[in-house]
């Protein structure tokens, strides 16, 4: 039953990730008929499209301040509360401005949500679960896209030219139920005990986690806590130089998961597929092909992500990348665009991403920083990730039509050949180890 907790509490997390999904894809569905309803020209319609991303840059570079000050809990009924008023107001907006100014706090919202839930579920976590526990979120991610297509056109069925405010406004209903379900979770330990000082309600939900090395657990927080400087904690920057090692591997990690050309290939699948040589079903194939490739092999990295490890996953995806890639860079190069190769490599790279970067990223970062300052840490990694995929997103259809398909995708290819050497030498091994040991392998390391 106790265990079971752990899950449900992790679960109900984890609808931030869903929420997350839905709100980032859902405007795919709705862009074409905003532009129309208010007469957009092609500046005002790419700043409503990309608005969110904006937000979201800038929920998660401040997601760590509420989450170490109000706590992880509170922090996640703010979310809660912007993606109920995000998808009710773009809805209901009236005149343009409005409608960015709420798209704009959906992006805060989905920027904070990276931030907070990966944390909390990490740190309620036993070691031996966590990267599935965690992984829930990148599932609920891309369930959420899916969800959010499969919606989108179930509505456009009923052909009403205000279509599009029924498919931004029905993720109210869940984002009404992620409110009311945050009630029945409670704060993450580690929390109370570092910022709180409350050990005894911590040790309670302790108790439920790890019942039977529960004191021996709250010991070694209690020590985490005495080893960083009780006094000074608070006060020390993550780039002190105490935690310059975390610091490196968050910022390459999240800056090799954007220049695998990931985002590009989301956003811009349909272009991808004209520019070789398909027609008009490419859309059809891009968004609900890509979408259940990438719910199905996240699902099954996260059987694989506790009994083989991060590392390998990552070894394994890195090659994959790199091979689909090149094959799709000689593919332009050759151009040969005679069948369907290159929706097939595009289906496959999916896939490895999918089995690797999509599902560990998330889990990696909220592990391998400490106790002291993982929300700061989880905010760096966030911010470089949404960061970088706001550049590429922006630069892509620039690459693609200045230097073509050919360099752009054998770009994105060297880049994940430099991923490979950065797993292959630098990265850690997570698996299996409590916060605590992997705070003290990675620092002393």
């Amino acid at each position: 039953m106790k265990k079971n907790s752990v899950l449900a509490w992790s679960a109900v997390v984890a609808l931030g990730g869903f929420l997350f999904g839905f709100d980032t894809a859902v405007i795919s569905g709705a862009e074409k008929a905003i532009q129309q309803y208010w007469d957009l020209s092609v500046f005002e319609h790419g700043l409503t499209i990309s608005i969110a991303l904006i937000g979201t840059v800038i929920g998660s570079l401040l997601g760590s301040r509420p989450s170490d000050r109000f706590g992880r809990k509170n922090t996640l009924y703010f979310v809660a509360i912007v993606y109920l008023l995000s998808s009710l107001g773009t809805a209901m907006a009236d005149n343009w401005y409005m409608f960015l100014f709420f798209r704009f706090l959906g992006g805060v919202g989905v920027g904070t949500s990276s931030v907070t839930a990966p944390i909390y579920i990490s740190e309620i976590s036993p070691a031996d679960r966590r990267g599935r526990l965690v992984g829930l979120f990148q599932f609920n991610v891309v369930l959420g896209i899916l969800i959010s297509y499969l919606s989108n056109y179930l509505i456009s069925l009923a052909g009403e030219e205000t279509s599009w405010r029924w498919m931004l406004g029905v993720q109210a209903v869940p984002s009404l139920i992620f409110f009311i379900l945050i009630g029945f979770i409670p704060e993450s330990p580690r929390w109370l005990i570092l910022k709180k000082g409350a050990t005894q309600k911590a040790l309670e939900i302790l108790r439920i986690i790890n019942p039977k090395n529960c004191e021996q657990e709250l010991i070694a927080i209690q020590n985490s806590d005495l080893d960083s400087g009780n006094k000074t904690k608070n006060k020390e920057g993550l780039f002190s130089g105490k935690y310059n090692r975390p610091v490196l591997l968050a910022m390459l990690f999240a800056f090799f998961n954007q220049v695998s050309g990931i985002n590009a290939i989301i956003y811009y699948a349909p272009r991808i597929f004209e520019m070789a040589g398909l027609g008009a079903h490419s859309s059809l194939l891009s968004t609900v092909g890509i979408g259940i490739v990438n719910f199905s092999f996240t699902l099954l990295a996260l059987n694989f992500i506790d009994k083989v490890g991060r590392r390998v996953l990552m070894l394994i995806g890195s090659v994959g990348l790199i091979v689909t890639l090149f094959l799709v860079g000689f593919t332009f190069y050759t151009e040969s665009f005679g069948g369907i190769a290159i929706p097939v490599y595009i289906m496959i790279f999916i896939a490895f991403f999918a089995f690797s970067q999509g599902a560990v990223i998330w889990v990696f970062i909220s592990e391998i920083f400490p106790n002291q300052v993982r929300a700061k840490g989880q905010t760096l990694g966030s911010s470089t990730h949404w960061i970088m995929a706001a550049l590429i997103a922006f630069y892509f259809p620039y690459l693609s039509e200045t230097f073509g398909g050919a360099v752009t995708f054998f770009f994105f290819g060297f880049m994940m050949v430099l991923q490979l050497i950065f797993v292959w030498r630098i990265m850690p091994e997570t698996k299996g180890k409590s916060l605590e040991q992997i705070e003290s392998n990675i620092i002393l390391h």
